[in-house]
């Protein structure tokens, strides 16, 4: 009887494990926290892993459809703690920002704005969806994530791409997000500089997650060969919102 018996952590964790598997088919396993709380968050990525197409493409909408969308929660790094530098920047319309690109690349650099925007562009109108229940449509322009990956020869061992914000907000999306064709390094907004309130000069924009992925104020890029959640998982974010 006692070589059977389990420990609650254990079998949990098993449930979890063997959920994941099912549904995934091996494939692409998502990350595993050893909480129930956290099987939430496995069954939604790999159901929409399993179900939806890599390269399906969420709603574009045309320009009189596009709304208000408000800057909620947002706080200026210029005016945080350690915000120096990106005051700094600001001052300068931030043509001294340069955002770094490294990790498992074979050409690690850093971009200027001006030299973003010789990269193949895109514009995308595409709904927002807050975590908070409300929901927006606007214009993006920027330059897809896909394209800034070829452009530092990101190796193929690189399973996520990782995100620094000036305001310390630290994630990661992993490569079927990354090279998706609407995930975007947007630097402009319904055909302007992008705001302050909304991430200037640069921010992601992940349109098949909830808006909490699209980080602001963008600062550094790392392709990563594994998973780190930031301790985002342990402050109660999951790190995959799929929609």
């Amino acid at each position: 009887m006692s070589a059977f018996r389990l420990s609650r952590r254990a079998l949990i964790g098993g449930v979890v494990s063997s959920g994941g598997l099912l549904l995934s088919g091996c494939n692409e396993q998502a990350p595993t926290y050893g909480s129930i709380l956290r099987m939430g968050d496995n069954f939604t990525y790999d159901a929409q892993r399993l179900l939806l197409s890599k390269a399906g493409l969420v709603r574009e909408y045309d320009r009189s459809e596009i709304t208000s969308m408000p800057a909620t929660g947002m706080i200026d790094p210029g005016q945080a703690k350690d915000g120096d530098e990106y005051a700094r920047l600001r001052r300068g319309d931030f043509a001294g920002w340069r955002l770094e690109v490294g990790g498992n690349v074979a050409e690690p650099r850093s971009f200027s704005l001006a030299e973003l925007k010789r990269l193949r562009g895109r514009n995308q109108i595409t709904r927002h969806t807050c975590e908070e229940g409300w929901t927006a449509i606007a214009e993006w322009n920027g330059v897809p994530l896909a394209a800034l990956l070829a452009a530092v020869a990101i190796r193929p061992s690189a399973r996520f791409v990782q995100f620094h914000s000036f305001d310390g907000w630290k994630d990661q999306i992993d490569m079927v997000d990354a090279l998706h064709p609407q995930t975007l390094l947007a630097y402009g907004m319904n055909g302007h500089e992008l705001p302050i309130g909304h991430g200037a000069p640069l921010r992601l924009r992940v349109e098949r997650q909830i808006g909490y992925r699209s980080m602001k104020f963008l600062k550094r890029i790392v392709a990563a060969d594994h998973f780190d959640d930031f301790g985002a998982t342990s402050r109660g974010w999951a790190w995959h919102t799929g929609i």
